[in-house]
């Protein structure tokens, strides 16, 4: 009998520790450049994304390909020129919601949200600050933020930029958990 308590305990303890952790593997990353040559814009649906609600921790994860891009002229050019996909073939985020505490996601509602990490992009890591907005609806988390990237930090650099690539590109998040 008292086994059969500690299991029921256990069992209970990691179900509500299970349900702390939210997931996506369809979350959406775009990003938006604007030169007076062209303006390039591309959007992944595949991105994938953890959230752990009692410490805020975040993580995003995506192949550079997976970018799709109006034409696919567009997207080789990008894969080839700016990105190198071939060489650095994922970005990724890792980082923590610093204000995690001021979350509820027992309540439905929209909170604001700064978040703090590390972005690796093109083999480059930086750390960076970024605010966004997390909604809860029925449960479930979602997380949308935009900021801006300046290319050259990532060592994106040469001809290209600033006349077929902005300097600073936005780049836009959009992920909602399961």
């Amino acid at each position: 009998m008292v086994r059969f308590f500690a299991v029921l305990l256990l069992v209970t303890f990691c179900t509500t520790a299970n349900a702390q952790l939210f997931s996506t593997k369809t979350g959406v990353i775009s990003f938006f450049s604007s030169t007076p040559l062209e303006d390039i814009q591309a959007k992944s649906n595949d991105v994938e994304s953890k959230l752990l609600s009692t410490t805020g921790q975040v993580t995003f994860l995506m192949l550079i390909k997976s970018f799709r891009f109006p034409n696919q002229e567009m997207e080789e050019h990008a894969n080839e020129s700016y990105f190198e996909s071939d060489k650095f073939p994922k970005a990724d985020f890792k980082g923590v919601i610093t204000n995690i505490s001021s979350i509820n996601f027992a309540k439905d509602g929209s909170y604001p949200a700064t978040v703090k990490g590390n972005l690796t992009i093109h083999g480059i890591t930086k750390e960076l600050t970024a605010n966004g907005t997390i909604t809860i609806k029925g449960g479930k988390p979602a997380v949308k933020s935009k900021l801006p990237i300046k290319v050259t930090d990532f060592g994106i650099s040469g001809k290209i930029v600033g006349k077929e690539l902005a300097h600073t590109i936005d780049i836009t998040i959009d992920c909602k958990y399961d």
